[in-house]
């Protein structure tokens, strides 16, 4: 199993992991126009030995209050059926963690299951003041500091809307989950 940058040439393949690995087309048609727009900051693959994509990262950039502050948020993670349970979604995600850091982004942050994303470091983001517009998504909304002043822009955002709630705001792209 490699793991890669994506390029080019995997869009098809990360195109039918998607369709395959999720209920509707929604996530596919999400990077796709994350993809069209500029707006993918990161895609992270898992090819076999033949070129097969069996496990894709996406991550996006978000602003904070509308500012960017150089945070992304991590949507889709998709691990083919045949495979889950291997661990390829932790390697994904810290592939791209890691790839992230190198290019000294601030904070990522995702909707997701808690006790699957707390294995990776992830804490809630309301514990920062951190949420976004999903309603009812409080204990799923989490938050991974990449970059040690990350919180303080945080507090200083909070400090100038003299309101302790800081709204991460995900690309248009992410509207159709409405």
């Amino acid at each position: 199993m490699l793991i890669r940058t994506e390029i080019g040439v995997d869009a098809a393949g990360i195109d039918a992991l998607l369709r395959r690995t999720f209920p509707t087309s929604d996530e596919a048609e999400l990077v796709q126009q994350l993809r069209e727009d500029g707006l993918l900051t990161l895609g992270v693959v898992a090819t076999d030995d033949e070129g097969q994509v069996l496990g894709y990262a996406a991550f996006s950039p978000v602003t904070l209050q509308g500012e960017d502050l150089n945070w992304v948020a991590l949507a889709p993670l998709a691990v083919d059926e045949s495979i889950r349970g291997q661990d390829l979604g932790r390697k994904l995600v810290f592939e791209g963690l890691d790839t992230l850091n190198e290019f000294s982004y601030s904070a990522v942050v995702v909707l997701g299951d808690p006790q699957y994303y707390s294995r990776f470091g992830f804490e809630p983001a309301l514990t920062h003041a951190l949420h976004c517009k999903w309603p009812g998504s409080e204990s799923a909304f989490q938050v991974y500091k990449l970059a040690e002043e990350a919180f303080i822009q945080t507090e200083d955002l909070a400090a100038q809307a003299e309101s302790p709630a800081i709204k991460v705001e995900y690309s248009a792209p992410f509207d159709r989950f409405e």
